[in-house]
């Protein structure tokens, strides 16, 4: 497949190309554009012009643009699930069941949201009466990852559609093909030229030529902590806003009054749904010591028993990780958790299922024996890697689960309903699921602390990014 740029409302080829590469099968199946300096000069000078008409189309207009867009994918959402699968190695029945329709709801809740999107006002007792406006900021740049790529593509442009922003967006070049889908239908949605541009390449190249550019208002970036710490770097000193969602070292915190096996469970999902490249992935384990090793004895029995196996399979529940040096990064960790000590008591190793034997696969792997502040408990992996620790006390448990850099999110397994809320409104992340992982209100604040990232998206709070209050005050 050969993936192109679309700015302007118009198909575009680049002079160089990357290699697109099947994780699952280790195999080239495509090119997709080399964007630079250049390109981005082209859909910004596109997106500024059309903004000033876009920025005052009415918002039911532009809601039945993003409704629209919605239908599409919709309409193709086997295709989309089965270019997930191959795009990014993960299982087509997770494409199928989590990520499209998900990217579907997105541009719907936002085509909703808009119209219920409202501002305030202040009465100063018969003196004046102030009120605020809402005004969207121009041109803005959404940059997304490879790990949920229309998922998380669709999170960011929606909001900023919706609000009257033109979009230059760039997908991760790991994973370009469901954007490039999606752009295809940009246009038979209604959306005008130059209001939504996607552009693919490389990070250094494109993507710091995107955030760097003087006519982009704001920045909305997903993906590493270092990357974000370099786009902070750039757009901080020009006073530009930015949210940023970074990486994760998330804790699990199974107390001995926990349901067993529903934490056992949603442990399993939470360490490897996706091979673990979820940010929200719980990493580290933190088990009350008097269940301890009749936890972790499970866990490790059922993550002996997953299979990786073709992610175009609909029967395959654990897929490839997104390439070979990803793959070889995460096996380099495994390595260093043994260098430290650690105890391999599952996995650590690369698999070659039969069929896609040339694919980027790890086995599910359980490490216990390390400490806290070891480089495998604190640095994000991201990968199907987990650690074990026990311990005694709540507070204890509160200090393991805080001792990191990152602080996005946390589960939390008990019966004691004081000991839910005590603990949870102690755990330094943005969100914590209780007896729970994954579950998910549109309408909530999502958002990390700490190295975790910059501001909140999701709900009226990404409404609230993508514009610029200004109060006006009419003396009475």
């Amino acid at each position: 497949m050969e993936v192109l740029n679309f700015v302007d409302g118009a198909f575009q080829t680049t002079a160089q190309v990357l290699e697109n590469v099947a994780p699952g099968s280790g195999e080239k199946f495509g090119t997709i554009p080399r964007s630079g300096a250049a390109e981005v000069d082209k859909a910004m000078a596109a997106a500024k012009r059309a903004f000033p008409s876009w920025s005052k189309t009415p918002a039911a207009e532009r809601a039945a643009c993003l409704e629209r867009l919605a239908d599409a994918v919709q309409a193709n959402a086997a295709m989309l699930a089965e270019a997930e699968a191959k795009d990014n190695g993960k299982p087509v029945s997770l494409a199928a069941h989590v990520d499209i329709p998900r990217a579907e709801k997105n541009l719907r809740f936002y085509a909703s949201g808009i119209q219920h999107f409202a501002s305030h006002s202040h009465a100063m007792e018969g003196e004046a009466i102030n009120y605020t406006l809402r005004k969207p900021l121009g041109v803005v740049a959404c940059i997304s990852p490879w790990n949920l790529p229309l998922y998380l593509f669709t999170w960011k442009v929606a909001p900023a559609l919706a609000a009257g922003n033109c979009v230059v967006a760039k997908p991760s070049e790991l994973t370009p093909v469901t954007a490039y889908l999606l752009s295809t239908w940009i246009k038979d949605a209604g959306f005008p030229d130059g209001v939504f541009n996607v552009l693919h390449g490389l990070g250094p190249e494109v993507g710091e030529a995107m955030v760097t550019h003087p006519d982009i208002a704001a920045v909305s970036f997903t993906g590493g902590t270092v990357t974000g710490a370099r786009i902070a770097g750039h757009v901080a000193p020009k006073f530009k806003k930015m949210s940023l969602e970074l990486g994760g070292k998330n804790p699990a915190v199974i107390f001995e009054d926990a349901d067993m096996e529903e934490a056992l469970r949603t442990t399993l999902r939470s360490s490897f749904a996706n091979q673990g490249q979820i940010c929200l992935c719980g990493s580290r384990i933190l088990v009350q010591r008097s269940i301890y090793d009749a936890f972790r004895d499970a866990l490790v029995a059922k993550a002996s028993k997953m299979v990786a196996g073709d992610p175009l399979d609909p029967s395959t529940k654990l897929g490839a990780v997104v390439s070979e040096a990803h793959m070889n990064k995460i096996l380099s960790y495994i390595e260093l958790a043994k260098e430290e000590g650690g105890q391999v008591l599952c996995g650590g190793e690369r698999l070659r299922p039969a069929g896609v034997e040339g694919g980027f696969y790890v086995a599910p792997t359980v490490i216990e024996g390390l400490g806290p502040k070891c480089r495998t408990n604190q640095e994000e992996i991201f990968g199907p890697v987990v650690t074990l620790q026990p311990f005694d006390t709540e507070e204890e448990a509160l200090a393991l689960a805080n001792d990191t850099a990152y602080g996005l999110a946390a589960t939390l397994w008990t019966t004691d309903l004081k000991r839910a809320h005590r603990v949870a409104a102690g755990i330094e992340s943005g969100i914590v699921w209780v007896n729970t992982w994954l579950l998910r209100d549109l309408r909530t604040p999502f958002g990390g602390v700490k190295a975790s990232g910059l501001g909140r998206e999701g709900g009226f709070d990404a409404l609230e990014f993508f514009t610029e209050p200004q109060n006006i005050c009419i003396k009475l």
